[in-house]
């Protein structure tokens, strides 16, 4: 499977990113931390991780994920979740974090839950 791409697209004031691949040790975690750290810098706060065509997410990923999620705390902006596989939401709920993170199954009702 390929590495990690991810794909930007603006809808009003939230970026979407779509993510393809892998999230892993490596390449994967850091295009992505890599991709928010510029879109924060960018002043934009409002952040949409569409992982549908996610086929994997490793420890480190989960890791990426949780430290962007900060990141983008810190910054007061906010950051969700969407389309999850079946693989990513058990990780996400044998660590604990499903409850920390924003998850949406459609992406006009994660749009619309940005305040």
């Amino acid at each position: 499977m390929a590495e990690l791409n991810i794909t930007e697209r603006q809808s009003g004031d939230i970026t979407i990113l779509d993510l393809s691949g892998k999230v892993t040790i490596g390449e994967g975690s850091v295009a992505l931390r890599n991709t928010i750290r510029r879109l924060l810098g960018e002043g934009k706060k409002k952040i949409l991780l569409n992982l549908g065509q996610v086929g994997y997410v490793d420890s480190s990923g989960i890791g990426e994920l949780v430290s962007s999620f900060s990141a983008v705390n810190r910054e007061s902006g906010s950051l969700k979740l969407l389309n999850l596989t079946q693989k990513i939401q058990d990780l996400l709920a044998i660590t604990k974090l499903l409850t920390v993170f924003d998850v949406y199954d459609s992406e006009s009702e994660a749009v619309s839950n940005f305040s």
